[in-house]
């Protein structure tokens, strides 16, 4: 019996291509940034707009994943849990970030994306418009130990 859940879900939009790195024992990592954005009548009857931004951290072959298929207006489901870590800047400040590490990401396809082969398989394409992609990332022995 589960004590506690921690899953967050997200479909939206990517605002920039992922940046990609490998740490310094070679574990690759992807930092997506998503946006989602909500829509309502304000009561003065003006319509009204919110964009939320989400940090996304995926890891291992779900970040050359990424890395490979991704790109900057893309949109994608991602679910996974949500982290908060801290550490101390260059100027001997305390950062705090919140961010969601990604344990599956389906492609659902982009915005207005040319060029795009239909029915390409992935992963030896990149999705058609409409068409979706899963992956998901396997729980890595000693994965919770990197330092970030």
């Amino acid at each position: 019996m589960a004590r506690s859940l921690n899953k967050a879900m997200i479909i939206g939009n990517l605002g920039a291509d992922p940046e990609v790195r490998t740490t310094p024992g070679g574990t690759r990592v992807a930092t997506l940034s998503v946006a989602t954005s909500r829509s309502w009548t304000g009561r003065t009857g003006d319509q009204q707009e919110r964009t939320e931004w989400h940090r996304i951290v995926a890891w291992d072959r779900l970040a050359e994943i990424c890395e490979r298929y991704l790109k900057k207006g893309d949109r994608v489901y991602v679910e996974g849990r949500i982290e908060y870590r801290q550490w101390e800047g260059k100027d001997g400040q305390t950062r705090y970030t919140t961010e969601i590490r990604a344990r599956e990401m389906v492609m659902l396809g982009s915005r207005g994306e040319a060029g795009v082969e239909q029915g390409a398989p992935v992963p030896a394409g990149r999705p058609a418009e409409g068409e979706y992609s899963e992956f998901s990332n396997d729980a890595l022995a000693g994965e919770d130990d990197l330092p970030f």
